[in-house]
């Protein structure tokens, strides 16, 4: 089969590959570019643990084809914080307790992210309906849920403090 070559932005770095068609963005990611931290639980989009955000949108990678994000920009787990900065969202999971054995975590994070892009203060319900498409056989979501309400209000809280400080600076 003939290779062809892709050009994507992953967390904010471009990169060039070929590749072949046939490739998934999961993959792409995992073997090509080097970032495991989008697993690869059932490759036929029910689980949720590849979930990453292809401009912004959460998709599961597994079923996404890497020639189509081609152009396109890719966030993964790898890309929200630093080991010495973490995310809002990745605190929260570690703070409330999110994740037992962590097979789900970068999905559910992911999917945190993108639900908390939208709003910063969701409600139980809202959560719940938008993580259906994440399995976690471990948690029972109790705490996954909770994590969410929390990053919601670190988010909330860290907005804050930038929009004061923005105000004693003008």
């Amino acid at each position: 089969m003939a290779k062809v070559n892709v050009r994507i932005k992953v967390n904010g770095e471009v990169k060039e590959a070929e590749i072949e068609p046939r490739t998934l963005l999961v993959h792409f990611l995992r073997e090509v570019v080097g970032l495991t931290g989008t697993r690869t639980g059932c490759d036929t989009s029910n689980c949720g643990a590849c979930t990453v955000l292809l401009d912004g949108k959460a998709v599961k990678s597994c079923t996404v084809l890497a020639l189509q994000a081609n152009g396109h920009e890719v966030t993964t787990v790898e890309g929200l914080g630093k080991p010495e900065r973490l995310h809002p969202i990745q605190r929260a999971f570690i703070e409330k307790h999110a994740f037992q054995c962590g097979y789900c975590t970068s999905g559910m994070i992911m999917t945190a992210f993108w639900i908390l892009r939208k709003n910063k203060d969701p409600d139980e319900k809202e959560i719940r309906r938008l993580l259906q498409g994440n399995l976690c056989r471990c948690t029972g979501y109790d705490n996954i849920v909770d994590a969410i309400k929390y990053a919601g209000k670190l988010m909330r809280e860290e907005e804050q403090t930038e929009e004061e400080e923005v105000t004693v600076r003008s």
